[in-house]
């Protein structure tokens, strides 16, 4: 069971009021109150404002902004200022700026920007962050610490000398002796061989990397890729906890954060959710994205953070700055994305930004207050609307579970291995292959958790399936956990490029799928890789799925029989038509399932109905983009959100559980269906 970070649900988000005249700040406030806005998140970006050299701090600015917020009962999530660097400490010391994987040092602008190595960064980013923490600790309101902002985001990893050489002491303190270093690498492919660690360079653009848009893709020594990728992480996270450990220093109790980014590629939020006391992070869907896809990465967020509820730090309140066309939120879009949120698991809902910058890049991102500086737009009107439904509404949730019978296993060394691989194709894209098993259940209405590849197989044995999509790399340990869950009853889905490498990223010796080949009962004996936009018929028969015809995408599996049976085979006139495309194999008291090919949403359907049927899970039919979730509370009140993430009305057969209950959003008794507008959300409490 979990318990509240807060004792109040906070609806705000960044005020950046330093922008703008202090005359103007007062007024702002009045204006979110009228909104329901109860929680300001200041000075993500204020370093300069505080620091003007190595040794003189100026902190009059913020205090009028602290005061004026506690003078108007605001909650204050309090950032650490150190998200950009200022000009005169790129100035003073120019080691403290990024170079690119093309060799160039940066120069002062663009944010995200820090050397994660530099020793002058680290000593003043904590110096700055212990200085407000001393100031700060105990005012009145102060729910959150936050650390930096969206770490990695936007600025690539360093290729620096200070990084080549840390990187060197971080390979040496992992493998003790270059002989060991060469066998983890391969590397006397292509006389790569090391003879003293000083050999040792990244993977720049003139060396081994392989990168576009100035930042690094695959390696010629991929292991070299995959042990920098790790260091950078590594790097990255010992700066959030060097300035976490000087904000404990002084406030031993107010939870500390830092804003994520869902299935950001450079960081293994894993790692850091073991270092965060909340998760926090940022919700910008793409456009045209699906609400399934938004939907795992709430349920990423959720699962990095051990399960506890999360922090919907950002998302905007209109339209998001950063795409070629950026098309305006349409009525109810946005408090449908802010409750979806809090359907997977947020104990807030904020945004970026409450008042719209009039200068620099963001300065068309939307915001609580437009431009036009008053309560009569649309986006002010409806984040009012928001606020008052989520003040009647979302108190009662916090703290609550979402729980899931179904796991999905997400896994950073294998999104780094799988599009770092030269070859068989360049048509992975790792997090879509975890939501295409994602959608299956989603699209049921079915609770999953997103964990960890390691999570120990106790752990595993409370879910009825766990899928492992495109797990290219297996570490130690994880066969044997996941053979021990199967064993045990447990049903495990795997499949194509799935077991092929170990944790060095070296290819497992014996066949594919590596160590899962025993549990699964095949041998994929051949990866035959199809061209964009190309398809492979996959025809079920059978009982399990009625002849049902689908297609698969991306690479096929050439497989053979060795134990398992097949669910599906190859369609066509290939030399391979026939062959097993799908199977299962029984293993002890549960089942292994290799898919072996991407299957198009017809042959996920396929193959999921009874998947699902088997595992006596119970989907929950509703509309595609119409998603039914439930929260869990400590005294037994279950929650339910039903959400249209649609732009169109839909009708949907509601469950029983739901029959007679009230809306809490105030939209009357549920019966046994309900005509939902286009973004309606409903909110109630379930039937025991």
């Amino acid at each position: 069971m979990t318990q509240p970070m807060f004792d109040t649900f906070l609806f705000g988000g960044d005020w950046n009021p330093e922008q703008w005249p202090e005359e103007t700040w007062e007024h702002d406030i009045e204006m979110l109150e009228h909104a329901h806005i109860n929680e300001a998140t200041i000075n993500v970006f204020s370093w300069t404002l505080l620091q003007r050299d190595d040794t003189t701090y100026d902190f009059t600015t913020l205090d009028n902004i602290v005061n004026l917020l506690v003078k108007h009962d605001f909650n204050i999530v309090l950032a650490t200022g150190t998200a950009a660097l200022p000009a005169w400490l790129v100035r003073t010391h120019p080691e403290t700026i990024r170079t690119t994987f093309d060799g160039r040092r940066r120069v002062f602008g663009g944010r995200h920007n820090f050397c994660p190595n530099s020793a002058v960064f680290r000593r003043l980013s904590r110096e700055l962050a212990g200085r407000i923490a001393e100031r700060y600790a105990g005012t009145p309101g102060l729910k959150a610490w936050h650390i930096g902002n969206e770490y990695g985001g936007g600025g690539g990893l360093c290729y620096c000398e200070t990084c080549a050489e840390a990187f060197r002491e971080w390979l040496r303190a992992k493998y003790g002796t270059v002989e060991a270093l060469n066998r983890a690498w391969c590397a006397n492919f292509w006389s790569h061989t090391i003879v003293d660690w000083a050999d040792v360079v990244p993977p720049v653009e003139m060396g081994d990397g392989i990168g576009s848009d100035w930042d690094l893709k695959k390696s010629v020594i991929s292991g070299l890729m995959m042990d920098y990728r790790r260091f950078q992480n590594d790097s990255q996270l010992a700066c959030f906890v060097n300035e976490r450990d000087a904000v404990r220093e002084h406030d031993a109790a107010t939870p500390i954060t830092t804003n994520l980014m869902g299935t950001f590629k450079d960081l293994d939020y894993f790692a850091w959710g073991r270092e965060m006391d909340v998760v926090s992070w940022d919700n910008y869907p793409g456009m045209g994205m699906p609400s399934s896809r938004v939907a795992l990465n709430h349920d990423l967020m959720r699962g990095v953070g051990g399960g506890k509820p999360f922090m919907l730090m950002e998302q905007t309140p209109n339209q998001q700055n950063w795409f070629p066309f950026c098309k305006v939120k349409r009525p109810g879009e946005v408090a449908a994305l802010s409750w979806q949120a809090v359907a997977h698991g947020a104990d807030t809902v904020q945004f970026f930004q409450m008042r719209q910058s009039i200068g620099g890049c963001e300065r068309f991102h939307g915001a609580v207050i437009a431009h036009d500086g008053t309560e009569r737009s649309r986006v002010f009107r409806e984040t009012a609307a928001l606020g008052e439904n989520l003040a009647k509404a979302a108190p009662a949730l916090m703290g609550s579970e979402v729980r899931a019978r179904v796991a999905v296993m997400f896994d950073w060394d294998s999104y780094w291995s799988l599009e770092g691989c030269v070859g068989p194709t360049a048509g992975f894209a790792y997090p879509e292959e975890v939501h295409r098993f994602y959608r299956a259940f989603n699209k049921r209405n079915i609770a999953v958790d997103v964990i960890a590849s390691t999570t120990g197989a106790d752990e595993l044995a409370k879910y009825a399936v766990v899928v492992a999509p495109a797990m290219i790399v297996v570490k130690p340990g994880v066969a044997d956990a996941v053979d021990a869950y199967v064993r045990g009853g447990g049903r495990f889905v795997t499949g194509y490029m799935a077991g092929i490498h170990d944790e060095h990223d070296l290819v497992v010796p014996g066949g594919y799928p590596g160590p899962f080949r025993e549990m699964a009962g095949v041998w994929a004996e051949e990866i035959d890789a199809l061209a964009p936009g190309e398809t492979i018929p996959v025809v079920f028969d059978g009982a399990e799925a009625d002849g049902a015809a689908a297609a698969g995408e991306v690479v096929a599996s050439i497989m053979h029989l060795e134990g398992a049976r097949a669910l599906a085979t190859y369609g066509g006139d290939g030399f391979y038509a026939g062959t097993p495309a799908l199977t299962v194999n029984e293993r002890g008291d549960g089942r292994v399932y290799y898919v072996g090919t991407p299957l198009d949403e017809a042959g996920m359907d396929a193959f999921a109905e009874p998947l699902i049927a088997d595992a006596g899970l119970t989907p929950i039919a509703t509309p595609d983009g119409v998603e039914i979730a439930f929260r869990h509370a400590d005294d037994g009140r279950t929650f339910a959100i039903v959400l249209n993430m649609t732009d169109d009305a839909q009708h949907v057969a509601l469950p029983a559980c739901l029959h007679g209950r009230a809306d809490l959003l105030g939209g009357g008794e549920l019966g046994d269906t309900a005509d939902l507008a286009p973004y309606q959300v409903v909110v109630c409490e379930a039937a025991d």
